[in-house]
């Protein structure tokens, strides 16, 4: 078990986030980390992208992600292209949202935010533990 107060706060590139279970919390999941990202109304996340997938389930607020999609082509060599413009995906309390890997990706906050945002352990520990942080969240 892991007390509220034992989670630690973070002012990540991507805003103010408190890890729910992570790798340093010494505890026993292989596969899972989880963390909380706060947005205060009209505030922005980081823009970012990763070679995992994350899920996120909004626990209070409304707001919206966009999601640049990315294209992959091997033929001499890897070509990565994204999506010259976003889908944008509206959001409210309840809901879920699947962010694939490798997507170009940032959340805005129309009301204050709490979102719990889960990635896949392992594929980081397989070396693919890498972020391109393509923007900052304002203040971070």
């Amino acid at each position: 078990m892991v007390t509220a107060e034992e989670m630690p706060w973070e002012r990540s590139p991507d805003g103010m986030i408190k890890h729910l279970i992570h790798r340093n919390m010494n505890t026993p999941e292989l596969c899972v980390e989880a963390y909380m990202l706060f947005l205060k109304g009209g505030e922005r996340s980081g823009k970012h992208r990763h070679m995992w997938e994350e899920l996120a389930f909004v626990v209070e607020g409304t707001g919206y992600d966009l999601h640049w999609d990315m294209q992959f082509d091997c033929q001499d060599k890897f070509i990565w292209e994204w999506a010259a413009e976003p889908r944008k995906f509206e959001w409210k309390q309840g809901d879920y949202i699947y962010v694939p890997p490798y997507t170009n990706h940032q959340s805005f906050a129309t009301s204050d935010a709490r979102v719990i945002v889960m990635s896949n352990r392992i594929i980081k520990d397989m070396g693919f533990d890498w972020i391109d942080q393509l923007e900052r969240a304002p203040g971070f």
